[in-house]
C-alpha cells in the first residue's frame, strides 16, 4: 500500500492536510529566519559593518539548510493518492462524517451528495468536485462544507412559475401516452422521462437535479399553473420503490416525492 493510502486510512484527506500544512508552516518560518538573516547582510553590506555582514551570511548559510530541510519534508508529508481515494467512494464519505460532525445535513442519492440547495459530484479523474456545475477545486472537507454551508445562507436561484410549466406540460405528455383519465395521478419519475427524451438529456438533467427543483417549487408554494390548474402532490406505495425522487429540505431532513397531478381549482 502507498504512503497516500495509509494517509486516507488513517484520517482522511483532512488529516492528511492539516500535518502537511504545519509542515509547511515550519518550512515558512525556517525560511523566514533565513530572510531576517539576509537583511541583516543587506544592511551590513549597505553600511560596510564587516563583522555584522560575515555573522549574517555565516547565519544565512546555516539556517538555508534548516529550511531547505523543513521544505523537503512539507513536500514528502503529502503523498497522498487523491485520485484513488476520489474514485473509491471514501472521499464522499468523509465528506459525509464531516457534515455530520459540523451538523450540516447532506446525503448521499444518484450518485451525488444532496446538501440543499446544493448538488455535488465528485470527479476523480480531473481532483475536483462539482457544485451545481460549477467546478471546485477547495476540496478540503472543512474546506467545502464552509462553501456549502455559504451557500445554504443565501436565497436559491430558481423561478419556480417557468419550472410549473414545464412540470405540466410533462404531465399531460405522459397522461395522454398512458391514456390516463384528467386529472390522473402520474409518477413523477415518469414526468421526468419525458422532459429528458432526447439524447444526453438525461445526463444533463439529472434525477438528483429534478428531485431538488420539485422541493424548491414545493417550497415556493407556488401551485396554479397558467392554465388555470393546481398542482397537486401525491405519495403511495411507491415512496417505498424505485420511482421515489428523493432529495435534501431546508431543515435538514431528506424530502421524497412520487406523484403528481393538475386538476381544475375545486
Amino acid at each position: 500500500m502507498n504512503d497516500g493510502l495509509v494517509v486516507a486510512d488513517m484520517g482522511g484527506l483532512e488529516a492528511a492536510l492539516a500535518a502537511t500544512e504545519e509542515r509547511v508552516d515550519a518550512a515558512l518560518k525556517a525560511t523566514a529566519a533565513v530572510t531576517r538573516e539576509l537583511k541583516k547582510a543587506k544592511t551590513g553590506a549597505e553600511r560596510g559593518q564587516l563583522r555584522d555582514l560575515r555573522r549574517a551570511l555565516s547565519a544565512a548559510t546555516a539556517l538555508a539548510g534548516d529550511a531547505v530541510r523543513a521544505s523537503t519534508e512539507a513536500a514528502e508529508s503529502f503523498s497522498f493518492d487523491e485520485k484513488e481515494y476520489l474514485a473509491s467512494g471514501s472521499y464522499a464519505q468523509e465528506l459525509l462524517e464531516t457534515a455530520t460532525a459540523q451538523d450540516v445535513a447532506m446525503f448521499e442519492a444518484d450518485e451525488r451528495l444532496l446538501c440543499y440547495p446544493s448538488l455535488i459530484k465528485v470527479l476523480p479523474a480531473d481532483a475536483v468536485v462539482e457544485i451545481d456545475r460549477r467546478r471546485e477545486k477547495r476540496l478540503r472537507p472543512s474546506v467545502l462544507l464552509g462553501l456549502l454551508a455559504t451557500t445554504q445562507a443565501r436565497p436559491p436561484r430558481f423561478r419556480p412559475e417557468p419550472f410549473l410549466e414545464s412540470l405540466e406540460s410533462g404531465y399531460h405528455l405522459v397522461r395522454s401516452q398512458g391514456k390516463h383519465r384528467d386529472a390522473a395521478v402520474v409518477r413523477l419519475l415518469d414526468v421526468w422521462g419525458v422532459l429528458t427524451l432526447l439524447p444526453g438529456q438525461q445526463r444533463d438533467y439529472t434525477r438528483a437535479e429534478f428531485a431538488r427543483d420539485l422541493y424548491l417549487l414545493d417550497s415556493s408554494g407556488v401551485a396554479t399553473a397558467k392554465s388555470g390548474r393546481v398542482l397537486r402532490w401525491h405519495a403511495s406505495s411507491g415512496t417505498r420503490s424505485s420511482g421515489t425522487l428523493a432529495t435534501v429540505a431546508q431543515t435538514g431532513q431528506r424530502q421524497l416525492y412520487w406523484g403528481i397531478s393538475f386538476a381544475d381549482r375545486s
